[in-house]
């Protein structure tokens, strides 16, 4: 009976177990328009059918449902780096519907990116980064806009850069960048997901320093955690030391998770968080970290100099 249904057109379409009245698509039914306004959609920012039955999977999620995925659509994130942590967070912004993602990357691709940076193949070796990044979510998802910046961010630029998006996502692979990319969000009261690589080991964490706890404290700045970068030299870059390429695919997967969680706002974020992977071990930790009052971002002497 319920195949005759589905073939005479009157089947059934499932959402969050239940049945409901649908409408016909490619792979069955879905609901109709008044389904997903009691799901929490609003009018003014409907989904077409075809963005209905792509996240169709998010749509019928507890935490995020129509409200979380109307987020996800009017949210606009930078991505800072399209290599071995941009590239995995690139295609999973680019599936969940982030509405407009822009691309910082100066380089090339080249022939050992293939290793880690999954967004490329081997006939793309020789054209810009973000050139064939923007057509790859072109053709993962027509929905999503990209706005491709093929320069280097430095002091010149950061700033006005950073301040035209929502929130921020850091994969870059120097210390200079990420001191310069989460100082500036600090400036421009943007929110920060930054991670980074090692041979075996890899680091993730949310920042929102511009912003106080419950009790009235400065949440912790980059600078708390890592006062100042390395001394040249100290640590070796991944040309030098190389990177097993899998574990840029499960850092740069799990930014991508605490993009979403940071737009849409379910579970506990990673502020004053730092998750730290060890691929040697299969090891996953996470250490607390706090304000520090004598960070020059928000600490105390900062705010007394702004106070002045």
């Amino acid at each position: 009976m319920k195949a005759a249904n589905a073939a005479s057109g009157r089947g059934k379409a499932s959402v969050g177990g239940i049945d409901r009245g649908g409408l016909p698509s490619a792979s069955g039914y879905l609901p109709s328009a008044s389904i997903f306004l009691r799901l929490g959609f609003t009018k003014d920012a409907m989904f077409s059918s075809d963005e209905i039955e792509r996240y169709a999977r998010h749509i019928v999620l507890r935490d995020v449902g129509g409200p979380g995925q109307q987020k996800l659509k009017a949210a606009r994130v930078l991505i800072i780096g399209a290599g071995g942590l941009g590239a995995p967070l690139i295609h999973y912004l680019a599936a969940a519907g982030v509405g407009e993602l822009g691309i910082i990357d100066d380089d090339d691709v080249s022939l050992s990116n293939l290793q880690r940076q999954i967004l490329y193949r081997s006939s793309d070796v020789g054209r810009p980064k973000t050139e064939r990044a923007a057509e790859v979510v072109a053709e993962l998802n027509p929905h999503v806009k990209v706005t491709p910046y093929h320069l280097r961010l430095d002091e010149s630029n950061a700033a006005d850069l950073i301040r035209e998006w929502d929130i921020v996502a850091d994969g870059s692979d120097n210390f200079t960048t990420r001191y310069l990319v989460s100082d500036t969000c600090f400036y421009e009261r943007r929110p920060l997901v930054t991670a980074a690589l090692g041979a075996f080991d890899g680091s993730l964490t949310t920042l929102r320093p511009y912003e106080t706890d419950a009790s009235g404290v400065p949440r912790p700045t980059y600078r708390c955690l890592f006062p100042e970068p390395p001394p040249p030299g100290t640590i070796p870059a991944c040309a030098e030391a190389g990177v097993i390429g899998a574990l840029a695919g499960v850092v740069g997967t799990m930014m991508a998770l605490e993009v979403i969680r940071e737009i849409v706002g379910f579970g506990e974020s990673l502020v004053g968080r730092l998750l730290l992977i060890d691929a040697m071990t299969m090891r996953f930790e996470i250490i607390d970290y706090g304000w520090d009052p004598a960070n020059p971002l928000n600490g105390a002497q900062a705010q007394d100099r702004r106070r002045a």
